[in-house]
């Protein structure tokens, strides 16, 4: 396993936190956002996923099979045929 280093839960504000030291931000990687989960009596945290991580690939998938065509017809309005320039 890693490096592990005992720390203590601290006051901040009205909640509370963790100091995570530097030679484990630096082991792990993370830096900016973050994400944490719950797994069992454990706190996971990871770096948080790029926004919109993945959605070329689902994109892609839904093409694919069809997906992603509009439910709908395309209707316009008569303001829509005579005052825009399409």
């Amino acid at each position: 396993m890693g490096t592990a280093i005992r720390t203590r839960i601290v006051k901040i504000g009205n909640s509370q936190g963790v100091r995570i030291p530097k030679l484990l931000l630096e082991q792990s990687g993370i830096d900016k956002d973050v994400e944490i989960e719950v797994q069992g009596n454990c706190l996971t945290i990871r770096t948080a996923q790029g926004l919109r991580a993945g959605w070329d690939e689902a994109f892609a998938e839904m093409a694919k099979h069809h997906d992603d065509e509009l439910l709908d017809e395309a209707t316009t309005t008569e303001w829509e045929q005579s005052e825009w320039d399409w």
